[in-house]
């Protein structure tokens, strides 16, 4: 990234140009496909399920693709918000991965192909189910389950790549960091919930993002010394 005066307003934020120079990488990354038989960038396909996993490599969301993959991960993570977003499901802030399944075979299939559409649901949750199960909490942070599978299939190759810098790695990775940031978006969730009729599945999120805020800090206080940190009082109650 080229040296640049901070106060230049011409400019993003640092960490906001920091992920678009990143995921432009990504998207930009060559990927095989076996029905041109030749490699191609992996944004460029249309079919597809993505999955999003924070600083601890722990997977907090999943989803599918007839769009193209480069504009449905672009709707999530820069400036053009998905529901998930705009709903405080899914922080970008907290994407430190993304891993992605294209389906090369459906490229030129039709969006209304009910074989192509099913192949891909059944996809989205064999990768959804994984997600949990590979969870420390069982749980992700989608608000909705997937389409229940109507065919049986395996996952195909994938291509898991980081979309944080070291540079940004050093500021967000802070458990202190992640601790208030995590905490502004279950107070925004929270809101959310608050001023709308909602389903189970948004307060399912907010279950899963609390327990997700109680872990890290837990392990936070821990590995400060836990109970031994604490202070005790001099035995001198109020002030004088």
């Amino acid at each position: 990234m080229t040296d640049r005066n901070p106060d230049d307003t011409n400019f993003p934020p640092f960490e906001t140009e920091d992920l678009r120079s990143n995921l432009t990488a990504f998207l930009a990354t060559p990927f095989d496909d076996p029905v041109l038989g030749r490699p191609r960038s992996v944004g460029s396909f249309t079919w597809g399920v993505y999955a999003f996993f924070d600083y601890d490599g722990e997977p907090i969301y999943v989803g599918q693709t007839k769009e193209k993959i480069s504009t449905r991960i672009r709707r999530h993570l820069t400036n053009q918000r998905t529901d998930a977003v705009a709903m405080s499901v899914l922080d970008p802030f907290e994407v430190f991965e993304v891993e992605v399944w294209p389906l090369p075979q459906f490229e030129k299939t039709s969006k209304k192909d009910a074989a192509a559409k099913a192949h891909l649901d059944a996809l989205e949750h064999l990768v959804y189910e994984q997600a949990v199960a590979g969870s420390t909490f069982k749980a992700i942070l989608n608000e909705k389950n997937p389409p229940a599978p109507t065919v049986t299939v395996t996952a195909p190759p994938s291509l898991r790549y980081r979309l944080v810098s070291e540079e940004v790695h050093k500021i967000r990775s802070h458990p202190d960091f992640r601790i208030a940031r995590r905490s502004l978006i279950i107070s925004r969730l929270a809101q959310v919930i608050s001023e709308r009729k909602v389903q189970g599945g948004l307060r399912r999120v907010l279950l899963t993002q609390a327990k997700r805020l109680q872990w890290l800090a837990e392990r936070r206080y821990v590995a400060l010394g836990g109970e031994a940190s604490v202070e005790q009082e001099d035995g001198e109650n109020g002030d004088d």
